[in-house]
């Protein structure tokens, strides 16, 4: 970490989220974890293999190449990027045959049982001046080495950078790297990743930019709450969370020297459980707050405001409290587990766990609209969730009115619905109404009045059906011997729905050639 102050298919596709009992949700990102051992109180790799497992973890990112550690993970069906330290950059630039010897060990060895996907040549390595001349040609010695064994067309070469990298962040459209670096260095490794079609990595840390300006940088803000947001006034843009300004400031630095065709990951980002005195905002509370709003809005869909069709990929720091860190108390309390394995705090890591989680949270559930009318209070559905959607029956101008409403004053979270963006098919009034008002409905907690918007919306208790399928506008049946037939429209909002979905073994699929 670095402390910076910068701001810093088909219908059978159709069918299975109908019968599923996850949420609806836009293209995801992905939530890995950083699995640090700067401890001396750890569980075996064995023992933190499994904890990952059960918690559903599919990335991992690790500091080095331990082959306790790699062995462990041999099997476990779990992705991994490894690390070349910063102490070896110097003799992996000087020569190939360098990387040759360091590839066979580290790497060769445990292929293909263990899935190592990446190698991090470095960490930060910009904070060492010393060390920054080295990192470009190390990483091509290494992908060299990879090409050499026949490997580089399944395993990518980064490096993760720090904030700090940036001369301007704020707004995030004036994002600029630092002048010293730009051709020495940044030109040639964004140049190296586009070639071998690798992405850069980014350590990204909220709680640091708000450490070093609470009082012009809110809590809210930093910690992803959500909120009216700031506009960032050189292209209208709106961010809600620091975080994605954070990454947006990033974005228009690479698009201002030409590679906007580089896609980024971010490395590292977390939220200390546990400070000192003057670490404002290291709480326990602030720590599950940002990491859980933050998986939310990976897993729910979308990207940045200046990348809105970018899935978020992130890797969260850090698996455990790791108690022989130096530096800062917050340091040593950045983990989602204690060394025994007990959670710091409870908060979900995968989809499944967003579906089961019911809190003040926003969920972002792409929700069909109704047939029926209705409105009023209902008790929850068994598994303790309802959803807002929209009342096709009041007309569209009380649809809008409650649509401009909830995107506007209401601070709904609309920006998968705009033009371009993950969800905005179908492009119905219906459809990214009924998304807006589930988006505030969710957002307030799913409180009595907040699913109304003047009768204009109603609270169901089943998840409601998808309708953005994109293909040509058709209809179709599925006849259900213990139900009733559902008439769907592609693109349409024509969705009949019923109180428990059937049996669909039992059902017969017809889909007709009907154009609507």
């Amino acid at each position: 970490m670095y402390f910076s102050k910068h701001f810093s298919h088909s219908l059978y596709f159709f069918i299975f989220i109908l019968s599923s009992p996850q949420l609806i949700l836009c293209d995801s990102g992905t939530i890995g974890i950083n699995y640090g051992r700067v401890a001396d109180n750890l569980p075996s790799p064995p023992k933190v293999v499994q904890l990952l497992k059960a918690q559903g973890i599919t990335k991992v990112k690790l500091y080095d190449t331990d082959s306790t550690v790699l062995s462990a993970f041999s099997g476990s069906g779990i992705s991994l990027t490894v690390a070349l330290p910063n102490q070896q950059l110097s003799s992996a630039a000087a020569r190939q045959s360098y990387t040759d010897t360091w590839i066979q060990p580290n790497i060769l060895t445990y292929l293909p049982k263990t899935l190592i996907e990446t190698i991090a040549v470095g960490n930060e390595v910009f904070v060492d001046p010393n060390n920054t001349p080295y990192l470009v040609p190390a990483m091509k010695n290494v992908y060299a080495s990879l090409t050499k064994y026949g490997v580089a067309s399944s395993i990518k070469v980064t490096s993760p950078v720090a904030l700090g990298v940036l001369q301007t962040s704020y707004p995030p459209s004036s994002g600029s790297f630092k002048s010293d670096l730009i051709e020495p260095v940044i030109k040639p490794m964004l140049s190296f990743l586009k070639q071998t079609n690798s992405t850069l990595m980014i350590n990204a840390y909220p709680f640091f930019a708000y450490l070093s300006d609470t009082k012009t940088i809110s809590l809210d803000y930093a910690l992803l709450r959500g909120g009216s947001g700031n506009t960032d006034p050189n292209n209208g843009l709106v961010y809600k969370t620091l975080f994605e300004a954070q990454l947006d400031a990033v974005f228009a630095a690479i698009d201002a020297i030409g590679f906007n065709d580089v896609k980024i990951v971010v490395s590292e980002t977390g939220w200390p459980s546990k400070g000192a005195e003057n670490e404002v905002g290291a709480t326990t509370e602030n720590a599950a707050d940002y990491n859980g709003n933050l998986v939310r809005r990976v897993l729910t869909g979308g990207g940045t405001p200046l990348r809105p069709n970018e899935p978020l990929n992130v890797y969260l720091f850090a698996l455990f409290n790791e108690n022989l860190k130096t530096g800062a108390t917050s340091e040593n309390n950045y983990g989602l587990f204690y060394p025994n394995e007990q959670k710091v705090y409870d908060i979900p890591l995968t989809v499944e766990g967003l579906s089961k989680t019911n809190n003040r949270n926003v969920s972002h559930v792409v929700a069909a609209p109704p047939v029926s009318g209705g409105g009023g209070e209902v008790s929850p559905g068994s598994n303790g969730q309802t959803w807002c959607v929209a009342n096709e029956k009041v007309g569209d101008e009380k649809l809008q009115e409650g649509l401009d409403y909830a995107c506007g004053e209401g601070g709904a979270d609309c920006r998968p619905i705009q033009t371009g963006a993950t969800c905005y098919d179908p492009s119905t009034l219906v459809a990214h109404a009924s998304y807006a008002f589930n988006s505030f409905y969710q957002k307030n907690s799913r409180a009595s009045g907040t699913c109304d918007f003047g009768g204009a919306a109603y609270v169901v208790t089943q998840p409601p059906s998808p309708n953005w399928l994109n293909r040509p506008r058709q209809k179709g049946t599925i006849s259900c011997s213990d139900g009733p037939i559902i008439y769907w429209a592609a693109r349409s909002y024509r969705v009949n729905w019923w109180a428990t979905p059937p049996n669909w073994a039992d059902c017969n699929l017809r889909v007709g050639p009907d154009i609507i």
